[in-house]
């Protein structure tokens, strides 16, 4: 069974930085495109970023040039790096496989002014 694990969430002052990890077990993420989302309660659940098998990479308007996502295929782990976090970047963080569907439990990242 497939399981997404998502952690390094917290709460960061407006500028600070957060990194999410994604952590796979029962599938290997080097053969899946992978991506974060994140939702605010009452809203409808935003993509963030992706990553494909290739490694290239896409990124929300919203968030293009603060994030970075990346991957570690030996440690079977999916990143968000944020940085120059914002108020309106608060959210619970969500990561999923395209192969499958999977999605992670969400860590909340919440960034004060």
């Amino acid at each position: 069974q497939v399981h997404l694990v998502e952690s390094g969430g917290g709460l960061v002052q407006s500028g600070g930085s957060l990194r999410l990890s994604c952590a796979a077990s029962g599938m290997t993420i080097s053969i899946s495109t992978m991506h974060w989302y994140r939702q605010v309660p009452g809203k409808q659940r935003e993509w963030v970023a992706q990553i494909t098998t290739a490694g290239n990479t896409n990124y929300a308007n919203a968030v293009k040039g603060r994030f970075t996502i990346s991957r570690d295929n030996d440690k079977n782990t999916v990143y968000l790096q944020m940085n120059s976090l914002r108020p309106d970047d608060t959210a619970v963080y969500y990561c999923r496989a395209a192969l499958g569907g999977v999605w992670g439990q969400g860590t909340q990242v919440t960034v004060s002014s």
